[in-house]
C-alpha cells in the first residue's frame, strides 16, 4: 500500500516507521523543513525506544521517506493518514488548525479516490466535519473516504503498541474501505472493532478519560491510606487481583502528565459542554490531579517547614520513564512550585538535561545530591529503584527522601538512616 502520512511528530513518526516495516511505501510529510532535513540525516527528533533504528533500517530499504512537499505527496498518493497534533486552547478545546490545513490541501488536489485515515486525536464530530467540508468544497463522495483510526500508544512502548495491538479501532461511513484498512496493520490476536467516526472518536477519549480516572481514583485512596496509617501498596494488590479492575494504572504519586491525558481530559470535557452535559466525574478527576503537587509538598515541609535557601534535588524530570517527554510534566511543576518556595533546585534525569532558570541539572545521579536538604522522587525511573542509598546518605547534607511516586523500597532507606516520606506508605 502506497501512504502518505502527515505530520512528523510523535504519532506520525512511530507509525510512519511502523506501516513501512510492514511492507508499505510510506511517505511523511511535515511543513517544517528543518525537521524534514534533519529525518533524512539519520537525526529522530523525539526519544523512543528502538525507533532510531527503524527509521534507517527503513529509509535504507527505501520503505520509508520524508518530504517536505506536502501538496505533492498529498496529491500523489492514494491513502493520506492525518497525524498533525492537536494541541489545547486556553478554553480546553482543541485546537484543529493543523487538521484544517491538510484537509484543505486534500481538497486541492484530490481527483481520484482516496482513503482518508484519521489518527491524531480530535473531538467527536471532526471526522463527520472533514467529510462535510471535502463535500462542500465540491469533491465527489465517489472520490474518498473519511476513516477514524485513533492511536492508543504508550509512549516509551509505542512499537510494541504498533506491533502487539491490544484493538484496532476503525470509524467508518460506508463498508468501502474496509477491505483496505485490513491491510494496514500486523495484527496478531487483537480484534476489530468497526463503527461511526464520531463513535472511534469517544473510544479514544473514553479510553484516555477512563485511565486518568483509575490515577485520580489511586491517588485519593492513598490520601486516605495516609490519614490511616495503612500501606496504599497492599490496597493496589488487593483491587489489582480484581479480573474487573486489573492493576495497571492503579499506582499513586505525582498524577498524571504528558501530551494526552490532560488534554484530552479537557477536550472531551469542552466536548461535553457545547452539547450541554456535565462532567462532574471528569471535573473530579482533574481536581484531585491537580492538587497532588501540594499534597507532597505539604507532606516536604512536614519535615522542612521553611523552605527558603534549602537545596532540593528532583530525581526525574519527563512526565513518565521511558521517554524524554516533559510535557504537562508534574515534575516540572514540581519544580517551579520548589522555586517559588525560594529553594535551590538540583536535577537529575537519565535522558533529559533540564534547562530551566534557577535549576542545576546534573548528569551523574549521586552528585545531584551532594549537599542537599533532601531528595524528591519524582520520576520513577528503574535505576531510581536500585540506588545506592549508602552512597545518597553519605552526600546528602540533610537526610529526607520523599518517593513521589511511592516506587523504592523505604526499607532499604531508612535502613541507611534516612527520613523517608511518602503518601499511603509507612
Amino acid at each position: 500500500m502506497r501512504i502518505c502520512i502527515a505530520g512528523a511528530g510523535y504519532v506520525g513518526l512511530t507509525t510512519a516507521a511502523a506501516l513501512a516495516d510492514f511492507g508499505h511505501e510510506v511517505i511523511c510529510v511535515d511543513m517544517e523543513e528543518s525537521k524534514i532535513e534533519s529525518l533524512r540525516q539519520g537525526k529522530v527528533p523525539i526519544y523512543e525506544p528502538g525507533l532510531d533504528e527503524l527509521i534507517k533500517k527503513n529509509v535504507k530499504k527505501n520503505t520509508l521517506l520524508f518530504s517536505s512537499q506536502v501538496e505533492e505527496s498529498i496529491r500523489d498518493y492514494p491513502i493520506i493518514l492525518i497525524a498533525v497534533g492537536t494541541p489545547s486552547q486556553e478554553d480546553g478545546s482543541s485546537n484543529l488548525t493543523f487538521i484544517n490545513q491538510v484537509v484543505e490541501v486534500i481538497a486541492s488536489t484530490t481527483n481520484v479516490y482516496k482513503i482518508i485515515i484519521t489518527k491524531s486525536t480530535v473531538p467527536p464530530g471532526t471526522n463527520e466535519w472533514i467529510h462535510q467540508t471535502l463535500v462542500a468544497k465540491g469533491i465527489n463522495e465517489d472520490l474518498f473516504d473519511v476513516v477514524s483510526n485513533p492511536e492508543f500508544l504508550r509512549e516509551g512502548l509505542a512499537l510494541w503498541d504498533l506491533y502487539h495491538p491490544n484493538k484496532i479501532v476503525f470509524g467508518t461511513k460506508t463498508s468501502r474501505p474496509i477491505k483496505e484498512l485490513k491491510k494496514l496493520y500486523v495484527r496478531g490476536k487483537a480484534p476489530y472493532i468497526f463503527t461511526s467516526l464520531t463513535g472511534a472518536e469517544l473510544i479514544k477519549y473514553a479510553s484516555n478519560a477512563f485511565l486518568a480516572t483509575k490515577i485520580s481514583f489511586a491517588n485519593e485512596m492513598a490520601r486516605i491510606c495516609d490519614a490511616y496509617e495503612v500501606d496504599y501498596a497492599d490496597i493496589a494488590k488487593g483491587l489489582g487481583t480484581d479480573p474487573r479492575i486489573g492493576r495497571y494504572f492503579l499506582n499513586s504519586g505525582l498524577g498524571f502528565g504528558g501530551s494526552c491525558l490532560p488534554k484530552d481530559l479537557s477536550s472531551l470535557k469542552h466536548s461535553a459542554l457545547r452539547k450541554k452535559v456535565e462532567t462532574k466525574l471528569l471535573d473530579a478527576v482533574r481536581e484531585v490531579n491537580d492538587a497532588q503537587i501540594e499534597l507532597y509538598l505539604n507532606k516536604l515541609m512536614t519535615e522542612l517547614p521553611d523552605l527558603t535557601e534549602k537545596q532540593i534535588t528532583v530525581w526525574g524530570v519527563t512526565f513518565k520513564p521511558g521517554t524524554d517527554d516533559l510535557r504537562s510534566s508534574p515534575a516540572i511543576t514540581l519544580i517551579n512550585k520548589l522555586i517559588e518556595k525560594g529553594c535551590r533546585v538540583h536535577t537529575h534525569d537519565p535522558m533529559v538535561q533540564l534547562e530551566l532558570p534557577g535549576v542545576h541539572s546534573h548528569t551523574d545521579q549521586y552528585e545531584s545530591v551532594t549537599d542537599s536538604d533532601a531528595l524528591i522522587i519524582s520520576t520513577e525511573w528503574p535505576q531510581f529503584l536500585e540506588s545506592d542509598w549508602s552512597e545518597v546518605k553519605s552526600r546528602m547534607k540533610g537526610s529526607i527522601v520523599l518517593d513521589a511516586r511511592n516506587c523504592i523500597d523505604e526499607k532499604l532507606v531508612r535502613r541507611q538512616g534516612l527520613v523517608y516520606l511518602g503518601v499511603g506508605k509507612q
